[in-house]
């Protein structure tokens, strides 16, 4: 990649990693529900999801260029119906009990694993800033790393506001659950319709 597009690259970045999408408002709901230390293993899994979802991508993009993205189609399905749970479980908790959207490692890696959006901006990223520069798979790694940025950066950035807002959110509680839900909804429908 020409060291000139490193600026689009890291605007790109901060575009789609920080704006609203399922982890990020996933990390946010296991805050404001959980509190940031569950939250933070929840984080862990996004961490460990991203990079293994980055490196596969990263990849794919090597091996079979932008051909596989057929397949992206299947996953975005599988991503918005997993989106779909989470916002079930975070609508029930608001009616029964206090457990909210499931905060855990494995939690979070499957919506990390499953999530479009940071695969599809991956795979943009790869075939935009390193493809039509270079051909080697070594060459997508540092770009990889930097996309670590965008996912899970983003994803800790939305779970420390929503540690933060915790004890204001904690007096409204039920409604707050029902617009996470409702968020979580939106991006699932997203998701799919795209």
């Amino acid at each position: 990649m020409p060291i000139n597009l490193l600026p689009s690259l890291l605007l790109s970045i901060l575009a789609v990693g920080y704006t609203p999408g399922p982890a990020n408002i996933y990390a946010l709901s296991c805050a404001l529900t959980h509190g940031r230390r569950k939250a933070m293993t929840a984080w862990m899994g996004l961490l460990c999801g991203f990079c293994i979802a980055v490196l596969i991508a990263a990849a794919m993009a090597h091996f079979a260029g932008m051909a596989m993205g057929g397949y992206t189609t299947w996953l975005k399905y599988i991503g918005a119906a997993y989106i779909l749970y989470l916002a079930w479980k975070t609508f029930k908790a608001s009616i029964s009990d206090r457990q909210g959207v499931p905060c855990s490692f494995r939690d979070g890696m499957v919506v990390q694993l499953t999530n479009a959006k940071m695969i599809l901006f991956d795979l943009t990223a790869f075939s935009s800033f390193v493809l039509p520069y270079s051909g080697r798979f070594v060459d997508l790694l540092p770009v990889a790393a930097l996309l670590l940025i965008a996912g899970p950066g983003g994803n800790l950035v939305w779970l420390l506001a929503g540690s933060v807002l915790r004890p204001m959110v904690e007096r409204h509680q039920k409604a707050v659950d029902v617009v996470m839900a409702l968020a979580l909804v939106a991006c699932a429908a997203m998701i799919a319709l795209r």
